[in-house]
């Protein structure tokens, strides 16, 4: 399911929900344990795990941007700084699964929002085959999504400085 975007009073978010049949623990462990968060997004780290902790973002050239963790609730919440920006996940125990939730606070949009919005979505998608032991083209995936996330932002009527 493709991300909601909506316009709030200082800026937009971009709302994604998932429903994992896993358990909430087996979802949460791949958005916090480095091993498995490096299958599905390798330039992110986990470096102190708590509010006012840090993850670390590797640029690919030898240099790494450090986002403050801004939220965080054990198993349920984990929000981190993301640029000028805020991304946060949210974990609900539903039915045996996991609801999650993957929201984008953007302060304004760049010609960079719609990529970063089919990255997430692709994220999901991985996390969900990982969990589900399925194989999943990422690539493939994205270039599927992006024209779509691009439809949706320049839906917004935005225009960029």
């Amino acid at each position: 399911m493709r991300a909601e975007i909506i316009q709030v009073e200082y800026g937009y978010s971009a709302t994604f929900q998932r429903q994992f049949e896993q358990n909430a623990e087996q979802v949460w462990t791949m958005l916090t344990d480095n091993e498995k968060l490096q299958l599905w997004f390798p330039e992110l780290r986990v470096e102190k795990l708590e509010k006012g902790g840090f993850l670390s973002f590797n640029m690919g050239d030898g240099t790494f941007d450090n986002m403050t963790i801004t939220d965080y609730q054990e198993g349920k919440t984990l929000a981190f700084e993301w640029g000028e920006d805020e991304v946060r996940f949210e974990l609900e125990e539903e039915g045996g699964g996991t609801k999650l939730w993957l929201i984008e606070f953007i302060s304004r949009f760049t010609p960079h929002t719609a990529r970063d919005l089919a990255g997430w979505h692709v994220c999901l998608d991985v996390i969900q085959a990982l969990l589900d032991k399925q194989a999943i083209e990422r690539e493939k995936e994205w270039e599927r999504e992006y024209p779509e996330y691009k439809r949706l932002v320049d839906s917004m009527g935005v225009t960029f400085d």
